[in-house]
């Protein structure tokens, strides 16, 4: 039985490019998005004419029982979850604080921090059982600084660097690898920066700072870490880290 890798937020930027890369390294790829059914579609008929196996859902995060239905069902039906990417974005723009509204705040929370509650919730029992299970967290500098504007994004995600934390203390000495990895920087990916920038916008900055400039952070490059890290040694397991182009500043020296 081929092992299962759930990515939650498998977009064409980060999620999916690493679904792709776990599937050529073997591994039965659950890819979910909460829209774009062609372009799921079109990611796993990409992964099986490859020589992948792959499977698809359009699933909301923030719906009652949905992370954690849809967990049971691949057990049963695919296989035991090994390997969790968590990639679900919790972005919602810069708003001041009169303009963001509970709501607004609320389902930052929900995409950020308690989706990945829930779905530890779903997959920790399974993977303890089974001694083993990675879950890997795509985060981004928010998660250790707050900025004007941020109010619901810094919340969120501060909330996921803690919770991963806090998993990361009870269930690690269990076998289960959890890792936080901020984002620290822009990626070249036409469905989250370039939904932001537009079209045009995002076409003028892949020529000034992407492409041959290496200056925006490469998916397929990104994947090559997540593969990485699931595949550590739990004698050096990496519980976080931060990743950006050689151009970027750090966000800490911001």
């Amino acid at each position: 039985m081929q092992p299962v890798c759930l990515v939650m937020g498998a977009g064409a930027g980060i999620g999916g490019t690493v679904g792709q890369r776990f599937a050529r390294e073997g591994y039965h790829v659950v890819l979910c998005r909460r829209s774009d059914e062609d372009g799921l579609n079109r990611m796993i008929g990409e992964i099986k004419a490859a020589g992948g196996a792959a499977t698809g859902y359009l699933l909301n995060a923030t719906e009652n029982d949905a992370i954690e239905s849809r967990v049971a069902a691949i057990e049963a039906d695919i296989g035991p979850i090994e390997v969790v990417i968590y990639n679900l974005g919790a972005q919602i723009g810069d708003r001041s604080l009169a303009d963001t509204s509970y709501k607004a705040f609320e389902i930052g929370w929900r995409l950020g921090t308690f989706g990945l509650f829930r779905l530890a919730s779903a997959v920790c029992p399974g993977m303890v059982a089974r001694g083993k299970g990675t879950i890997l967290v795509t985060s981004s500098t928010a998660a250790v600084r707050g900025n004007g504007g941020q109010h619901s994004h810094a919340a969120a995600m501060g909330g996921r660097r803690m919770l991963c934390q806090s998993l990361n203390a009870e269930f690690g000495p269990k076998g289960i690898h959890v890792s936080h990895i901020i984002i620290d920087g822009a990626v070249d990916a036409p469905d989250t920066l370039g939904k932001m920038l537009g079209a045009e916008g995002f076409r003028a900055l892949r020529e000034t700072r992407g492409q041959a400039h290496d200056g925006l952070m490469l998916p397929a490059k990104i994947a090559e870490t997540y593969l990485h890290l699931a595949q550590q040694h739990r004698s050096t397991w990496t519980h976080e880290l931060d990743m950006r182009s050689f151009s970027d500043r750090p966000w800490w020296n911001h």
